[in-house]
């Protein structure tokens, strides 16, 4: 069963600050608020790639990463936290990363997706390492682009190895 997490004090919900942190709200769903950001974040991915093409896409998660850094900054300050959870711009920009690198087709967009998660979640060396090491809106950022190159990789590396590209 799905609830919400309230906001910070003195943050309501029509600030550009919680918009654009909680991806309009898809990172204040429990549980999982990164899986529902990365989620949210697939249908404009969709609509960028149809409409403007993969390299729209790379500047949208480059936009969105920028944007992020501002907004993650003041949300996690806001909230008296180095990394508010419900903060999930991170995830948006890089499943939009993972997405402009990968042939547009639902099986290689969900694998991209599943892959991205798996990383992000389990953090694997230097991921981790990137999330201790930088601070503020660009430490809550840093972590999830390194993870979407991890994804990035390991697609490729299991379409040399068993040919899921579509």
């Amino acid at each position: 069963m799905s609830r919400f997490t309230p906001l910070p004090a003195g943050l309501r919900f029509g600030h550009p600050v919680v918009l654009v942190a909680t991806w309009f709200g898809a990172g204040l769903i429990r549980p999982a608020p990164g899986t529902w950001g990365s989620l949210a974040a697939m249908p404009f991915a969709f609509v960028i790639v149809y409409l403007l093409g993969a390299p729209a896409l790379a500047l949208a998660a480059f936009a969105a990463f920028a944007a992020g850094i501002w907004a993650a900054e003041r949300y996690c300050a806001a909230s008296g936290t180095e990394d508010a959870s419900e903060v999930v711009i991170d995830e948006v920009a890089a499943v939009w990363l993972v997405l402009a690198a990968l042939p547009m087709s639902p099986v290689n967009w969900l694998a991209g997706f599943a892959l991205f998660r798996l990383f992000d979640i389990w953090k694997p060396w230097p991921i981790g390492a990137v999330e201790r090491r930088f601070k503020g809106g660009f430490g809550v950022m840093a972590d999830d682009v390194v993870a979407a190159i991890y994804a990035v990789i390991a697609f490729i590396l299991c379409d040399i190895l068993i040919g899921i590209v579509i």
